[in-house]
């Protein structure tokens, strides 16, 4: 296997070929350090010039370099190519003058230099790859053992269906097993979508990061209650284990659109409320549809909502109310519960690729005035839905 890459040994010999003027070089080859079979490091030619030059031969011991033997005519020179204390190689130089006029002299250090610099930029690219390379092959793997038990869960939730058939009490709480059986699995699936090699394209002036995997984001056009219900069942079972108050709204707006962005959204926001809020403190899901322009409202059009989830606990301090939409930031008063401060900007950029936004209310009771008076609010904006025949920015 090729110790380097193809374009490194493309970029070493154009800083080689430019020697082509000097008549007082015989030779120019660039050696690489590699470990060798007794332990110690040996040098492995990579390169030279000119082309027609003698065969490469393997340096000598790195740690004698300017010990090694020079031909009759000829003086030989070892520049090493060190990175901090580490030798990644070596740059033997042949040449019929000795010493070295001063430009030549400059020229080869500089030479060195940049192939030094390129020579650890390029194993470290390798090392990199190699690392990315074994990761992938152990996510694959985890991903596909994964579905086995998830299979099983499958096949145990509808056998215990089947026994709870005439038991409306307790079947409901199967079918919700149920429903976050398929919600992972779609998180696999998503998984193993991101495992699988991409062809490359430009990325254009306008191109964006993708936010969400389009295989959890689902049809573009999906009414949103198809995505919440399940969402909202699994808080009232959160809610009834932690044994506090859970506000769930009356009814869901009929609003289309992308339900699987929309869904990820208030999920990253009721788990949060859930994990740093008192367990005495409420919690609940306000929804309300808003006035929209011409197309909308009165006229019977569609609408854009308003999905507020909020809490009663304590208010999030003022100065941090707008640094927690941060990557990686994370409030002061949460810094004993394990979190990785991604949660909330992950949901406002979404809310913002969905032609909404996702903002701060402070108490709640600013939203509506039936909410609590103290407390926090995330209150997420959505734009009345797009006509059936096209797709939200940013998730086609």
């Amino acid at each position: 296997m090729t110790p380097v890459s193809a374009r490194l040994v493309a970029l070493l010999n154009q800083q080689l070929a430019q020697f082509g003027d000097r008549p007082d070089l015989v030779a120019l080859v660039v050696y690489l350090t590699i470990p060798s079979d007794n332990g110690k490091p040996a040098l492995e030619p990579i390169g030279q010039w000119p082309d027609s030059a003698q065969a490469l031969a393997a340096g000598p011991d790195p740690t004698a370099l300017e010990l090694a033997p020079m031909p009759q005519a000829v003086t030989r020179r070892w520049l090493p190519l060190r990175d901090g204390p580490q030798l990644v190689g070596a740059l033997r130089v042949d040449s019929r003058v000795w010493p070295w006029p001063q430009a030549l002299a400059e020229r080869l250090q500089a030479t060195a230099g940049c192939l030094t610099e390129a020579l650890g930029l390029d194993l470290e690219q390798q090392r990199l790859s190699r690392a990315l390379a074994e990761q992938d092959d152990q996510l694959q793997l985890l991903v596909h053992q994964l579905r086995n038990p998830l299979a099983a869960l499958r096949t145990f939730g509808q056998l215990l269906l089947r026994r709870l058939e005439r038991d409306p009490l307790n079947r409901p709480l199967v079918e919700n097993l149920l429903a976050e059986q398929r919600q992972l699995n779609r998180y696999v699936d998503a998984i193993d979508q991101l495992t699988r090699p991409t062809p490359l394209v430009a990325a254009g002036p306008q191109a964006e990061p993708l936010l969400l995997p389009p295989s959890l984001d689902g049809p573009a056009q999906q009414p949103l209650a198809e995505w919440l219900t399940p969402l909202l069942e699994r808080a009232a079972a959160t809610a009834s284990l932690q044994g506090r108050i859970w506000q769930g709204p009356q009814q869901l707006p009929p609003w289309w659109g992308s339900g699987g962005a929309v869904a990820e959204i208030l999920a990253n926001l009721l788990e949060n409320a859930f994990r740093y809020s008192p367990i005495e403190a409420p919690i609940g899901l306000h929804c309300v549809a808003l006035a929209s322009d011409a197309e909308g409202g009165a006229g019977g059009g569609p609408t854009a909502v308003s999905l507020t989830v909020w809490d009663s606990g304590p208010a999030i301090p003022f100065e941090e109310r707008q640094r927690i939409f941060e990557r990686g930031a994370r409030g002061r008063a949460q810094g004993a519960i394990p979190g990785s401060g991604l949660g909330l900007a992950l949901a406002r950029d979404l809310a913002r690729r969905l032609g909404g936004d996702l903002e701060l209310v402070v108490p709640p009771q600013a939203v509506d005035p039936a909410l609590p008076d103290q407390g926090n609010a995330f209150r997420l904006t959505l734009p009345a839905p797009a006509p059936a025949s096209t797709t939200p920015p940013g998730f086609d």
